[in-house]
């Protein structure tokens, strides 16, 4: 592998912080008593990610690349005709899903996914939902955005999110390449801010500095979370290699970090200097040591669980839990693990404020969390 470093005067002028805190570390601590009841509504085949319309239906992406919408009580479905090729394999997928912030009145999804081919990349596209149960398809489908350069390999992340300001954010992973994080003519590993129809939003940080015109931030290793808190700050949960999985606040023009520094070693076990030997980039608010195998982090603002309000639930694979973390301006911690006994792949929060977990195999099932009486 060809090994790759930074100039620390590039490091500066390309807009990173002097210094940094070291994120804390969370290590195995025990289980929380569960402050909910499970009930599973709904089976699939290997979920990727889900998505609530505002009338409480809900459109789940498989990865085998199917789309389906679902009746608010998960017991119809149809699957939704006008999706693209996907190519599944490895950790290919139809990816991620979001309604488009006006739903209602322009009927748009926004969907990520893998494309056929070799060497091959993640795109966003979307298209316009139009039917109902009774057949639904995506009409007009186009490609807004595609990740840069094409390599061959896993991490294609493609998570999104939409900001209040009318931009959206679109993660990518850095394809198990390592120094595509690092590089500042592609997208690969990195955040990027974009227009509702896909350009490079103006104004982002690095794009005078010889950085791709869309990047906001960079050095992320497989960002497999991507949320708002209700003060607008964005926040990331990044799969990192053995141990050093990470919560990020993902921060205008700052480097991350990856494969230069992290809190985890590489799966052979050579070590990887640790966050606290480079002051000059931006460390986790959290990270994990074992791994947990974060997929995906919910923001919660729902008002069935009170003391979730504000914070944020993340689903972990490996670890088969869903981890609270509390949120305080620009400070995280973890608060409680609850022990779900499935990979968790997916989160979100239903109209109601139930929260609903995507577990990804033993049947793919749909669980919803409410109250515990």
């Amino acid at each position: 592998m060809r090994r790759f470093t930074m100039p620390f005067a590039f490091l500066l002028a390309a807009g990173v912080p002097a210094f940094a805190a070291q994120a804390p570390i969370t290590g195995n601590r025990p289980f929380a008593d569960k402050p909910f009841a499970t009930v599973a509504v709904a089976s699939f085949e290997s979920p990727w990610a889900m998505a609530f319309l505002p009338d409480g239906h809900m459109l789940v992406t498989e990865k085998a690349g199917r789309l389906l919408l679902l009746s608010p009580d998960g017991r119809r479905r149809t699957a939704v005709e006008g999706i693209p090729a996907v190519d599944s394999g490895g950790q290919g997928a139809l990816g991620d899903v979001v309604p488009h912030p006006d739903f209602p009145a322009n009927r748009l999804v926004y969907f990520s996914y893998s494309v056929p081919g070799s060497p091959n990349g993640v795109v966003l596209a979307r298209g316009r939902l139009a039917g109902d149960l009774g057949g639904a398809r995506l009409e007009g489908v186009t490609t807004l955005y595609r990740a840069h350069p094409l390599k061959s390999g896993g991490h294609y992340a493609g998570r999104i999110a939409f900001s209040t300001d009318g931009h959206l954010f679109f993660a990518m992973g850095e394809r198990q390449k390592f120094t595509p994080a690092q590089e500042p003519d592609g997208v690969l590993g990195k955040v990027v801010r974009l227009t509702m129809e896909g350009k490079p939003a103006p104004g982002n940080p690095l794009a005078a500095k010889g950085f791709d015109p869309a990047v906001w931030s960079y050095g992320h290793r497989n960002p497999l979370g991507l949320a708002f808190d209700p003060q607008g700050r964005l926040w990331e949960a990044e799969m990192g290699p053995k141990g050093g999985d990470e919560v990020n606040l993902v921060l205008p023009g700052r480097n991350y970090g990856w494969p230069i520094v992290s809190n985890g070693d590489h799966y052979d076990g050579k070590p990887i200097p640790d966050h606290v030997t480079r002051p000059d980039l931006e460390a986790p608010k959290v990270s994990w040591n074992p791994s947990i195998s974060p997929s995906s982090l919910l923001v919660y603002s729902g008002k069935l669980f009170p003391k979730w309000r504000g914070k944020a639930l993340v689903g972990a694979l490996s670890g088969e839990m869903l981890i609270l973390v509390g949120l305080n301006g620009d400070g995280a911690r973890e608060e409680a693990r609850y022990q779900m006994g499935n990979r968790i792949r997916a989160v979100d929060q239903g109209p109601d404020g139930a929260v609903y977990v995507l577990e990804d195999k033993d049947g793919g099932r749909l669980l919803k969390l409410t109250p515990a009486s």
